[in-house]
């Protein structure tokens, strides 16, 4: 979120920006495949079936990367067709997500040290 900000301000190029965020697209396609699986593993279905739309648009978006670009944050195409103002709100929504499912593991793990 910041990193976009700082695009939209105007105070990087689009260049390093794109290279900054394209290096985190593939540990967070995997990490979250992972703790999907995990989930899945574990039998924990509201926690699985909660995770499972949003891996799924990650691999999607990471599979779907036309040829050309230099990976899912493209600089030519990033302020094209209101590219930035989407990913902006992908971003934000993704960090509300990830907070919802930090607090959600945190009570998960609370819950099962109470009962142990």
């Amino acid at each position: 979120i910041i990193t976009l900000s700082d695009l939209e301000c105007d105070y990087i190029n689009a260049r390093s920006c794109c290279s900054k965020l394209n290096k985190w697209v593939v540990p967070e396609v995997i990490g979250h495949a992972v703790v999907t699986v995990l989930m899945l593993i574990s039998l924990h279905w509201f926690i699985f079936l909660l995770n499972l739309p949003v891996a799924t648009w990650n691999i999607y978006r990471y599979i779907m990367v036309p040829s050309g670009n230099m990976g899912v944050f493209d600089p030519t195409e990033i302020h094209n067709r209101g590219q930035l103002k989407s990913r902006t709100k992908e971003a934000m929504i993704k960090l509300g997500f990830h907070l919802l499912c930090f607090f959600m593991y945190l009570y998960s793990m609370i819950l099962a040290l109470i009962n142990d």
